[in-house]
């Protein structure tokens, strides 16, 4: 398509980079913008992109994400192995990116069983409006039963985390947060060891995606699910839960509040969740103990 049909690159989002430098024009309100002001000024700002990303399996197409173009091959191992596609990223044997002029492939080589799973999983989706949750096609598929993470925990790592650590990592996450920086409308995930400092972390537009792509980074690194946590910064919804649990990391932080399930399933499967990491106080909704100085019976009543 000629550049001058498709000014906006409307048909060129599969090739976009992870920001873009547009114009704005910037309006200054409130006490200050009195007779004297200038009047709206002309900005040059960088902005994220998010372009659809299609998840392959073996041909079979399974679901479109909107999601930043960076990390991609982490993406793909963290969400099939979080959203219970494959039991383990050994079993992702290969991910190809392919960008075409509306959006990015992610194919995904799987064993034969795995493909034919979201066949017929396609198959019973077939004729519905919208996705669900990530083509989840029942309750029971949305809410999955998650093994206890005190299974993938070394002992010498339960009752080893500070608050303080806590607070540090997140402090880390957000000085870390490059594209963030620049943007101001990218979520991140990251990964500390137990004293709070900041191993890794990545960035997205979707909080669910970042963690993703984190949880992938850390399964294609060899990380151990037990030597550290997870900080976000966005509430802790179930998901959020859910996907960490699958990993098998100890404790969950997040800077804004959890929701009532995302309490009801932390606690279920033995992970610690704290939220509200902020301003000098967090709290933690589940499995306190696990955090030095954490009280016994501190599980949600009722």
């Amino acid at each position: 398509m000629n550049d001058h049909k498709d000014a906006l690159g409307m048909h060129r989002l599969g090739y976009a980079a992870e920001s873009l430098g547009v114009e704005g024009l910037r309006f200054a309100v409130g006490p200050g913008a009195g007779a004297a002001d200038p009047g709206p000024e002309h900005v040059s700002e960088t902005i994220v992109e998010e372009v659809p990303v299609g998840l392959i399996y073996n041909g079979v197409p399974h679901v479109v994400m909107m999601a930043t173009p960076q990390d991609l091959e982490d993406f793909a191992t963290g969400f099939s192995v979080t959203e219970g596609i494959v039991g383990a990223a050994t079993e992702l044997r290969g991910v190809d990116v392919v960008r075409y002029s509306k959006g990015i492939e992610l194919q995904c080589t799987v064993a034969a069983e795995v493909s034919e799973a979201v066949a017929a999983r396609a198959r019973r989706m077939g004729g519905r409006t919208g996705c669900g949750i990530c083509g989840a096609e029942s309750f029971d598929a949305v809410i999955r039963t998650i093994p206890p993470v005190a299974d993938a925990v070394p002992t010498g790592a339960v009752g080893t985390v500070s608050a303080a650590a806590v607070a540090r990592a997140m402090r880390e996450l957000g000085s870390g947060q490059r594209l963030n920086q620049v943007t101001g409308a990218v979520h991140a995930a990251g990964w500390a060891s137990m004293d709070g400092s900041l191993v890794m972390l990545r960035e997205d537009v979707g909080r669910h995606n970042a963690l993703d792509k984190l949880i992938g980074a850390l399964l294609r690194a060899g990380e151990r699910p037990g030597d550290g946590f997870v900080v976000v910064t966005s509430r802790a919804s179930f998901e959020m839960v859910q996907k960490v649990a699958v990993f098998g990391a100890p404790l969950l932080a997040a800077i804004s509040g959890p929701t009532g399930l995302a309490v009801r399933l932390a606690t279920e499967a033995g992970l610690t969740l704290v939220g509200f990491v902020r301003e000098g106080r967090l709290t933690a909704y589940s499995h306190a103990t696990r955090l030095e100085g954490g009280a016994a019976g501190s599980e949600p009543r009722g």
